[in-house]
């Protein structure tokens, strides 16, 4: 009996299960390890936040998809990897032999140099974290009749669409007098997007009167303010860290070979470059190709991922992937438009986020949602 462990319930996972489900594994007995019973999608979580959707639209429900695919569900989290003896450490306890291992278990929060009131930090990893703790900084805005301020710790994709989403939830709830405040450490908004597309977030973000401070890092996070890494402070009843993905500590720490920032080293079949029996895929993963930290890719690497998982616990050859150097981006702006970005052209528009929300429903349909 060949033994296939899947850490976490990542994107690409829920490809792998569905794989699964559609023709099992003969002689292979597989399990996914995860610390929640639903993933919820990235790409909608804006959405949520605004309003848009409820949270079960937005959530694919592991089980399920386990069920479906024969496959056992662990409900904890991976704390490391016993190479040698090929086992999967647990939180809850449990040691998890396996023959092959693959890990789509997601980036971790960045964390800040200092922060001295827990209680003001709003991490938007892990998604589940954020989802329990919204409702309560939402009523916290309400009970301050609007004069909150809020200050969103990031200046990529994820952070914008989470500043526009929270603005368009507040006036919608006649909370329009918050102040949002972007802070990044880039010298642009959304670094790495077409130009034109990233005049028109600023645009759009100045009209709403959300400030961004560029080339600023948040170091230290107060009762009432934010510390900058240039010594000045801004005024802020809570801080929502959106900085990017950051690599996990079990993975490097468990002998797996990982790159400068902590992140899975894989060559073009998704194999870990010093443990070929493991795979790795989604954010946690540093590909042959580099890629952003994207759930886009996540996505994509999903159909790969599955075909070679399957081929090495039936004795057949590998194939190689090499993600698409171009990705289509749609970013929501909160009202019922979207930013589009393909390569070096950009847009906007209502079409925009009609496309996004068939995409991103047609992508839960597709697994059951």
């Amino acid at each position: 009996m060949t033994r296939l462990l899947l850490v976490g319930g990542g994107h690409a996972h829920v490809h792998v299960l569905a794989a699964l489900a559609a023709n099992r594994l003969a002689a292979t007995e597989v399990v996914l390890l995860s610390p929640y019973s639903r993933q919820i999608y990235s790409g909608m979580l804006p959405g949520w936040i605004a309003g848009r959707y409820a949270i079960e639209e937005c959530a694919l429900s592991l089980d399920a998809l386990t069920r479906r695919a024969g496959v056992r569900f662990v409900e904890s989290s991976c704390t490391g990897l016993d190479l040698a003896a090929q086992q999967a450490r647990c939180s809850n306890g449990d040691l998890i032999q396996f023959d092959y291992a693959s890990i789509d278990s997601g980036p971790a929060a960045r964390p800040l140099e200092s922060v001295d009131c827990a209680g003001q930090v709003l991490p938007v990893r892990p998604i589940e974290g954020l989802v329990a703790a919204w409702p309560g900084l939402l009523q916290r805005v309400r009970q301050s009749g609007g004069e909150f301020r809020l200050a969103i710790v990031g200046d990529g994709a994820a952070a914008t669409e989470l500043a526009f989403a929270i603005h368009a939830r507040l006036v919608a709830e006649g909370l329009g007098q918050a102040r949002l405040t972007l802070i990044g450490g880039n010298s642009t908004l959304l670094a790495g997007f077409p130009f034109l597309l990233r005049r028109q977030a600023a645009r759009l973000l100045a009209g709403r009167g959300i400030a961004h401070r560029a080339g600023r890092v948040v170091v230290a996070v107060h009762q009432d303010h934010v510390q900058l890494d240039d010594g000045s402070q801004l005024a802020a009843d809570a801080a929502l860290l959106a900085t990017g993905a950051a690599a996990p500590a079990w993975p490097a720490a468990s002998g797996l070979a990982a790159d400068a920032g902590g992140f899975i080293r894989v060559g073009p079949t998704l194999q870990s470059l010093s443990h070929p029996f493991v795979f790795a895929a989604g954010d946690v993963a540093a590909y042959a190709d580099a890629r952003p930290k994207s759930g886009v890719f996540a996505v994509r690497a999903g159909p790969p991922l599955a075909a070679n998982l399957r081929a090495i616990c039936t004795g057949q050859a590998l194939q190689p992937w090499r993600p698409q150097r171009r990705a289509l981006y749609l970013l929501s702006t909160g009202d019922g438009h979207a930013l589009a970005a393909w390569g070096g052209f950009s847009a906007s528009g209502a079409w925009a986020w009609r496309w996004k929300d068939r995409i991103d429903r047609r992508f839960m349909a597709q697994f059951g949602a």
